[in-house]
């Protein structure tokens, strides 16, 4: 409901609109295609389709005589872009023809103007797959995937899986007009009086991220100190920065980040806002600081420009495994370290 009302606040509908829409069950994707004319996709969620495909049921797809590739749907957007983005690159790389599952579409496409086409469940269902689980990063024997009907599996995460098609992946992840007029609108608002303004996206991912990175990497997530050294690397190199700062725990941005030489802003007015917005908001920055999770990755990797990211985060534990920092963050990023020191062995004092 909230990528649907965002819409409808961008092309000022009606809330009498809204509540006939949310009664007849139609999806915030139709919206989208609705309000900006982009009926190109049939949808696979409620009984409004492109009129040129009427004739196709939703449950039907032309299937290619060398077959179907997918990849599962899992997490959250930055798991899904990361596992559309593999899926693309691998099936092109092999020649074969990629289709994407009902709940990726449902994730990316309100976002973005994707172009893999849908297989919709009940097909899925119906076939027998060679599930084929892939590894963190990208491998020479993926050049030469065999199989008519496969189904990659796991949480690909990496860039090297598709760094080498960088272009199309953008392309890929074109955001729709409606967005990106909205996210430009918001960073315009922020400009003031600056004449050569620079914009930072500051993402701070904190909430279940501190007792996962304990759990899973016997790590740490991004103290006050670290986002204060990339703040302050960025001060000192363009003369008039704006930090957009966007965070799943705001309370903690607005006590610990500085906001008093008037540079710094809080999105939605330090009020968490709807995770799209916000991505959009990253995305249309001009240069990015992270500190973990996959949302920040892929924002800082459409806005391009210079990347901080959050590293040596870990520690060797018992059952903690060596983080893959090569194979998440591209090599011209620059890594700035943790703090470490809450998780350091406490050494006792001699008698």
């Amino acid at each position: 409901m909230g990528v649907l009302a965002f819409y409808c606040s961008r092309r000022k509908i009606t809330t009498s609109a809204l509540i006939i829409f949310s009664v007849l069950g139609v999806c915030s994707i139709c919206i989208n295609y609705y309000l900006t004319s982009q009926w190109t996709t049939p949808c696979l969620n409620c009984f409004i389709y492109d009129k040129a495909s009427m004739s196709t049921a939703p449950n039907t797809v032309n299937v290619s005589a060398d077959g179907i590739w997918t990849i599962d749907s899992l997490g959250r957007l930055g798991n899904q872009m990361s596992e559309y983005a593999t899926l693309f690159a691998l099936a092109k790389m092999n020649g074969r023809q990629a289709y994407i599952l009902p709940r990726m579409f449902n994730i990316l496409a309100p976002l973005f103007k994707i172009n893999l086409p849908v297989l919709p469940d009940a097909v899925a269902k119906s076939i027998k797959w060679r599930n084929y689980p892939l590894r963190l990063r990208m491998s020479d024997e993926y050049k030469h995937i065999e199989g008519q009907y496969v189904k990659f599996t796991g949480y690909p995460v990496s860039y090297t899986y598709f760094f080498h098609i960088k272009d199309e992946i953008h392309n890929e992840f074109m955001f729709h007009s409606a967005i990106r007029e909205d996210a430009y609108g918001s960073l315009l608002k922020l400009k003031g009086q600056r004449q050569n303004a620079t914009y930072i996206g500051v993402h701070i991912r904190r909430g279940d991220y501190a007792a996962y990175m304990s759990r899973r990497w016997n790590g740490v997530i991004a103290g006050k100190g670290y986002v204060e050294k990339a703040i302050g690397y960025f001060r000192k190199k363009y003369p008039e920065p704006v930090f957009v700062v966007v965070s799943n725990d705001m309370q903690w941005c607005k006590k610990n980040i500085d906001a008093s030489r008037g540079d710094v802003y809080f999105s939605g007015d330090g009020i968490e806002s709807s995770p799209e917005r916000d991505f959009a908001l990253l995305s249309h920055c001009n240069h990015s600081i992270m500190t973990l999770g996959t949302f920040g990755i892929w924002s800082s990797y459409l806005a391009g420009g210079e990347t901080i990211y959050l590293t040596n985060f870990s520690l060797p534990g018992p059952d903690a495994k060596p983080f893959p920092y090569d194979s998440l963050y591209r090599p011209d990023w620059i890594g700035f370290p943790a703090d470490l020191s809450p998780i350091l062995p406490t050494i006792p004092s001699s008698v």
